[in-house]
């Protein structure tokens, strides 16, 4: 079993409320007594709690991860798949499960739905809903409260009543202003009997900043522990925890707490059987050292995709290239995105690490740049204040920031890379406010996506044999040989060390 945390918009705080429960169970040690007062089990103390994410986003998961110390695993059917994504879900148990939400619970991509999601209303697929229908998982709806009050239960009725497969089990009040608003809120939601699982006020000492591409990430906010701290402490008062423990435990856990308080379990999510037949990807013979990029410029990094590496032998060395050089004996690269444009000065007044990444990938040392990664790749980059700061200098190009480029991408590789080959097809995510100019003359995809003109294509990245650098977020969950390729390239390079680094056009 496990709790969906739904928005009935972008905005209305689903994000903050997730935080809170999730510190209520992982930092507060809440036992079951003290939550549900009217509990007959023994004082325990919590087990593990795993958070996921619905879609692309990479900074949420860090506030996850902060907080639970666990890695958040995204949850997204057109990066991955529909079965990667249940895969993934069975894959993580815990005692408490929690999935935040992504927007509103029903808006999602604009999709080609003969392609892989036939069923779906338009302009759902990989949505909140989505997720919750694909895994049979119950919905909790954060309702923003601060310009309502009797609307409230035409929004719940209307959010309940929309799409049968999924199930709305409560609504999380948010932002309501006094005990008269809140008695009003109460009156209307009577009237379709809806339960309330919890109400939080307007808590103004509870800020998280944010700038162009979303939240601040962790490693940047020093006042974070005590900000994760405060959410616990308002979580451990504001839910009903006596209707939210069942929803979040396994289902072992809410057998038992059915049988002994009489509670009617909720439906198990749909499991998920590994595939009698397909591909297989043979692992590399060896191991090798990844030299991974994380620091406050680079920490845009998806879980899977780092474990995927670890399964097929590697060794992940994280270093930091603001504060360190690049790590000795290494198979690998892997630069990913970030906010390399915020500090695009520590990253030129380190030096010795821009010198040793261009000459290691001119020895032909297999590499990875994902967006803020192929923006250190460049000749330099040009800030939002205009000043231009000379980088790497393996690409022949200089990254401006400009306007949002945003849509999830599908791309036909026109190149062969340590990671895809030529005429695949994969499906990708574009999340930036930069482009480069110029532009690359032989582009490593032909790429579209659903905000691009019907049939319009445009190439994008730059490749080659030893080197995959492009915009387009790749989530591995679907590609294990991905992983597979890219460790294998880095041995067979260590053992040939003498490749030279193609031309990159």
């Amino acid at each position: 079993m496990a709790l969906v945390i739904a928005g009935e918009r972008s905005g209305c705080g689903k994000t903050t409320i997730t935080l809170m429960l999730l510190a209520a169970l992982s930092q507060v040690r809440i036992s079951d007594r003290s939550l549900c007062r009217s509990s007959t089990h023994p004082r325990s103390e919590h087990g593990t709690v795993q958070s996921f994410k619905v879609g692309p986003d990479y900074i949420d998961p860090m506030f996850h991860r902060y907080i639970t110390g666990r890695p958040c695993y995204n949850l997204d059917p057109i990066l991955t798949s529909a079965n990667a994504v249940r895969r993934c879900f069975a894959e993580h148990p815990a005692d408490y499960c929690l999935i935040e939400g992504v927007m509103g619970l029903f808006d999602g991509a604009v999709w080609p739905q003969e392609e892989a999601f036939p069923d779906l209303p338009a302009g759902q697929i990989a949505s909140t809903a989505h997720i919750a229908a694909l895994l049979q998982i119950p919905i909790a709806l954060v309702i923003d409260c601060s310009r309502l009050s009797g609307s409230v239960a035409a929004i719940a009725q209307g959010y309940k009543s929309l799409n049968p497969k999924i199930k709305l089990v409560g609504v999380i009040l948010n932002r309501v202003g006094s005990d008269r608003h809140l008695a009003a809120l109460k009156t209307a939601l009577t009237q379709i009997s809806i339960p309330i699982l919890g109400t939080l006020r307007r808590h103004t000492e509870i800020t998280l900043p944010d700038r162009h591409l979303g939240l601040v990430p962790t490693d940047e906010l020093p006042e974070l522990e005590a900000i994760a701290q405060r959410l616990g402490e308002i979580g451990a008062s504001s839910f009903d925890w006596q209707r939210v423990l069942p929803l979040l435990r396994s289902g072992a856990i809410v057998e038992e707490e059915a049988k002994n308080q009489a509670i009617a379990p909720l439906s198990s999510p749909q499991p998920w059987r590994k595939p009698t037949a397909g591909p297989m990807v043979p692992p590399p013979e060896g191991r090798g050292r990844i030299a991974v990029a994380r620091d406050r410029a680079f920490n845009f990094q998806y879980a899977e995709n780092l474990e995927q590496l670890e399964a097929y032998g590697a060794e992940l060395i994280f270093w930091s290239p603001i504060t360190q050089t690049l790590p000795e004996r290494i198979t690998g690269l892997y630069l990913s995105g970030g906010f390399p444009e915020m500090f695009a000065q520590q990253l030129f007044e380190n030096k010795s690490a821009r010198v040793a990444v261009k000459e290691a990938i001119a020895a032909g040392l297999p590499t990875y740049a994902e967006c803020g990664g192929l923006m250190y790749l460049c000749e330099a980059l040009q800030d939002f204040e205009g000043r231009r700061w000379p980088m790497v200098g393996v690409l022949p190009t200089v990254a401006h920031m400009a306007g949002l480029t945003l849509g999830y991408r599908r791309a036909i590789v026109q190149r062969d890379t340590p990671l895809l080959r030529a005429g695949e097809i994969i499906c990708g995510h574009e999340f930036h406010h930069s482009n480069l100019q110029p532009e690359p003359t032989e582009a490593l995809y032909c790429l579209w996506g659903n905000d691009l003109p019907e049939r319009e294509t445009r190439g994008e990245g730059w490749g080659g044999n030893t080197l995959h650098a492009s915009y387009v977020h790749l989530h591995w969950g679907a590609r294990p040989e991905i992983a597979a390729r890219f460790m294998r390239q880095g041995l067979d390079w260590r053992r040939h060390a003498n490749r030279k680094l193609p031309h990159f056009g």
